[in-house]
């Protein structure tokens, strides 16, 4: 167990700083545009999580320190929404596509709906 955290951590270390240079590199270099910093790491974070997904269930003998290593830490640590994006490719491929859809919608709502609320809660 104490392998499997240190993967974890380890990962989310390594995922969490390549966020921060290049969400920051990205603002630095194109401030008006300083959402392609993240916009980046969620594209890349889940071509990342479907690739290793994909290579995962073909390998499934590979330690779990690296899976959880990589996939929730580093991808973790990079994005979360290549787990949101995995999650929904999941759903649709087993036969489930109006729950995938609602789960899409209810994320991506909710979220913005979440973020506007605990924005304004600081505006009083």
């Amino acid at each position: 167990m104490i392998a499997l955290i240190a993967a974890v951590s380890a990962g989310g270390i390594a995922g969490t700083l390549l966020r921060f240079a290049t969400t920051n590199w990205v603002a630095a270099h194109w401030p008006r545009h300083f959402y392609a910093g993240t916009l980046a790491v969620n594209l890349v974070g889940c071509l990342l999580i479907g690739l290793l997904y994909g290579l995962f269930l073909h390998k499934p003998l590979a330690p779990v320190e690296l899976r959880a290593g990589l996939i929730v830490g580093f991808l973790g640590g990079l994005t979360t929404f290549s787990s949101f994006s995995l999650d929904t490719v999941r759903l649709m491929e087993s036969g489930q596509v109006p729950l995938a859809l609602g789960y899409t919608s209810i994320s991506v709502v909710g979220g913005l709906l979440a973020t506007w609320a605990g924005l304004s809660l600081t505006r009083f």
